[in-house]
């Protein structure tokens, strides 16, 4: 093992939060896809701020806020790990991305309709109530 692997692992000894935290910092400036997402949680974050929604209300954006950030971390793990073991075109390679990336879509279209089941009757109701 060379020094920058025991440097590492050290690390990961005293603070192991640190891997993690690494991960979701490299995602982050890496993955065009995992900004968005952010930045649109972000932005749910703030319009539930603004329209005061209920605690229960509360728990199911931050369970989808979680699910979303969640599956799109894990789909980049996917990527990055086949294309380490098949960097050339493979059919199997093909099918473990596109059902990360799936997982992704579901994850997103589901916290979409719960988004709309949560702020729509109160946009509606302050803009044409």
């Amino acid at each position: 093992m060379n020094e920058k692997s025991n440097k590492k692992m050290s690390n990961s000894r005293q603070n192991p939060f640190l891997p993690a935290l690494n991960g979701i910092f490299t995602t982050f400036r890496g993955e065009r896809n995992f900004r968005i997402h952010v930045v649109a949680a972000l932005a749910v974050v703030g319009l539930a701020t603004w329209l005061n929604v209920t605690y229960t209300e509360w728990r199911w954006i931050i369970g989808c806020i979680a699910i979303v950030l969640i599956t799109e971390l894990l789909n980049t793990a996917v990527e990055a790990l086949v294309d380490l073991v098949s960097p050339d075109y493979h059919p199997l390679a093909k099918k473990a991305k596109d059902a990360a990336a799936g997982a992704v879509l579901i994850a997103a279209v589901f916290s979409a309709i719960i988004g709309c089941v949560i702020f729509c009757p109160k946009l509606w109701s302050l803009f044409f109530g």
